[in-house]
């Protein structure tokens, strides 16, 4: 009988215990985010896939397509295509290719740029059903914005 009396009293005790660490929680504020109407805070030191950045004075994307960033990617995702055109001195850039479903964020590429053209963007909602969704042209990213 003893032992029984125990039980019950170890049994109110820890409903007791549960009770309080509810109670607390549903007084306490929300931390959730509602996403669809709500978005993120994005840390500045978020990496995700490329952008190529556009030069302030003329408008064109500020690679020269030296190609130091295709050769220094580790995981072999960036394909820069160009072709130097007749009477140009420079190369012009045609196509820059990412493959998101290879880079690892490793942040060389972005490093090894010595002009400042590639950053990492801020887009965290990155989900889509096929492999194909992942392969951006970040030449036709850039002038769409």
């Amino acid at each position: 009988m003893n032992a029984y009396f125990r039980d019950l009293f170890e049994g109110i005790k820890s409903l007791l215990v549960g009770m309080t660490v509810t109670i607390k929680a549903y007084f306490s504020p929300v931390v959730t985010v509602q996403y669809p109407r709500e978005k993120n805070y994005i840390t500045p030191n978020y990496r995700g896939h490329l952008l190529l950045i556009k030069d302030e004075k003329s408008g064109l994307p500020k690679c020269v397509a030296c190609g130091i960033c295709e050769r220094s990617c580790p995981s072999g995702c960036i394909k820069v295509q160009s072709e130097k055109k007749e009477g140009e001195k420079k190369k012009t850039l045609t196509g820059y290719n990412l493959d998101f479903t290879k880079c690892s964020l490793c942040g060389i590429c972005v490093e090894s740029c010595s002009f400042g053209a590639i950053e990492y963007s801020n887009e965290y909602n990155l989900a889509g059903l096929t492999r194909e969704e992942f392969h951006y042209d970040l030449l036709k990213v850039l002038k769409e914005t």
